[in-house]
């Protein structure tokens, strides 16, 4: 890979006798969004302190942009900005006196009040910070990570505890960062955003990367396969479905039918069930999903208590 925004070698950091991050390598190409993916406790987050210069790592190597955040911590945080996961702000704080105040600590960035506009705040200058929506905390939270023109944008758990619409909102400002030019790397544990917004993630677990790649090739590369689900038909048996294309397993989770498979399974197996005798109104399809690569690779199983199908 050519043309990288941040490049990290075999990092590591520890706090006392904890390893928080215990080996973690991976590359983010200048102008993509970049996900990491993990558990809490697995590290995210102090990587990305690191990366940020906010940390000093144990070990490894650590490139954004041509600095080391180690050496020219100074000169990195000029390129970086961020929203972390904790940010907030003074309650009483007005979003004009946010961005002002971010303003003059970073003399070379766009103006102010053109950040104002751009992410939607004008019709909230004045509003304090205590009383903004989370949707608007967010925009207000985006802005000032943009502040000082960053070429890398950090934006940790940034929609932990919105509402759903909220997110959606979130989304669309991430998309637009990078629209503007910005590398964006993004921590989050939410496999729906990740798969919305990221062009390829790092999963991490207990402070090591498992895997990276594009979430299409971790769903591809991980997943138990296409699920249909349907009704346990009464009194009847069900074995015909082991000799059905595609299917590789037939088990019960309770009062309900899990087979596991590849290719047109849903096609099959209805097909199979009409020409005997059974037609189950609840017959649907479960898809994979990059949630279902990230339980693999974390190691949690997503499904437990079920029994087989006798052939």
């Amino acid at each position: 890979m050519t043309d990288l925004a941040v490049r990290v070698s075999g990092l590591h950091k520890r706090y006392g006798q904890t390893a928080a991050v215990a080996d973690v390598s991976f590359g983010v190409q200048a102008g993509e969004i970049f996900g990491l993916l993990g558990p809490n406790g697995s590290g995210k987050t102090t990587t990305v302190e690191c990366i940020q210069g906010l940390r000093r790592a144990d070990g490894g190597g650590i490139d954004v942009f041509g600095r080391d955040p180690r050496r020219e911590p100074g000169a990195v945080r000029r390129l970086v900005g961020s929203q972390l996961q904790d940010s907030a702000l003074p309650e009483r704080l007005k979003v004009r006196e946010a961005l002002k105040l971010f303003s003059v600590l970073s003399p070379d960035g766009p103006p102010w009040q053109r950040l104002l506009a751009e992410w939607g705040l004008e019709s909230c200058r004045n509003t304090a910070f205590g009383d903004l929506s989370g949707g608007q905390r967010q925009r207000l939270f985006v802005a000032l990570a943009l502040v000082n023109g960053p070429r890398l944008v950090v934006l940790d758990e940034m929609t932990t505890g919105l509402d759903p619409a909220a997110r959606r909102v979130a989304w669309d400002l991430v998309a637009a960062v990078r629209e503007q030019g910005a590398t964006v790397l993004l921590v989050t544990h939410f496999m729906d955003e990740a798969a919305r917004l990221c062009d390829r993630v790092a999963v991490l677990s207990a402070g090591r990367v498992v895997s990276t790649g594009t979430p299409a090739e971790l769903v591809a590369g991980q997943t138990r396969g296409t699920v249909v689900r349907f009704s346990r038909p009464p009194a009847a048996g069900l074995g015909f479905l082991h000799c059905v294309a595609g299917v590789r397993e037939v088990a019960l989770d309770g009062d309900r039918v899990r087979v596991t498979g590849d290719g047109a399974l849903l096609a099959h197996v209805a097909h199979s069930l009409v020409e005997h005798g059974i037609a189950p109104p609840d017959l649907r399809v479960e898809l994979p999903s990059l949630e279902d690569a990230y339980l693999a690779l974390t190691g949690v199983s997503a499904a437990a208590g079920s029994d087989p199908v006798a052939r």
